[in-house]
């Protein structure tokens, strides 16, 4: 029978007899007809197709399957877009916080350069600030561009965690720096007399003349 053909066939070529059209000498043979009746013998030609239905429906699964893919892709890219703008976003309103506290902690150092003793109270309130900022970067999740952003905008803020280490230290002792060390040096005026000086003149030696002259009284 033509089923049992379509079978075999399948095992053969894995199109399913479902998918077969079996054709014998140009008319189609039905799944229950015996293919003997018809006259097919050994060695006779038979024809397979894919049946045209099912061959479409394989088509629209495939260009469907396809359209699944690049909608797939588009909401992939789409979605990578709104998360590279969010992290860029975020990164860009760590920055505006950080520019305002450059100018805090340049106050700072202007201050302590002039010899103004500041409160440790001011630099730890910066350094509190900025440690606030840095946490804010360590949570923004980013790719590329955004990813260098935030690796430039945590060493910017390093090193101002930094700068105002030293200022701290040196504003606790102004001195540890040779730099901005005080020389005090003092200069003696020297006068004629040698007044001034630390060494005493030598002591003049006037000559004494010891007359005896005794007065009479009556």
């Amino acid at each position: 029978m033509a089923g049992e053909l379509k079978k075999e066939i399948a095992q053969r070529t894995g199109l399913e007899p479902e998918k077969q059209r079996v054709l014998f000498r140009g008319k189609e043979k039905e799944d229950k007809e015996h293919l003997h009746s018809a006259g097919v013998k050994d060695n006779s030609k038979v024809l397979v197709l894919e049946n045209p239905a099912s061959k479409e429906k394989k088509m629209q699964e495939m260009t469907g399957s396809k359209k699944k893919g690049e909608e797939m892709t588009a909401s992939k890219e789409m979605k990578e877009s709104e998360e590279m703008s969010k992290a860029l976003a975020a990164v860009a309103g760590v920055r505006k916080e950080v520019d305002k506290l450059s100018e805090r902690v340049a106050a700072l150092e202007v201050t302590v350069n002039s010899g103004t003793k500041v409160a440790d109270k001011e630099f730890d309130v910066s350094a509190e600030l900025l440690m606030r900022e840095l946490l804010k970067l360590d949570g923004v999740e980013a790719e590329g561009e955004a990813k260098l952003q935030r690796k430039a905008e945590v060493r910017r803020v390093q090193n101002f965690h930094e700068t105002l280490d030293k200022l701290k230290a040196r504003n606790s002792n102004p001195f540890s720096n040779s730099s901005n060390a005080v020389s005090v040096t003092t200069n003696w005026e020297t006068f004629d007399s040698g007044t001034g000086s630390f060494t005493s003149p030598p002591p003049k030696s006037y000559p004494t003349n010891v007359t005896q002259d005794w007065e009479q009284f009556d």
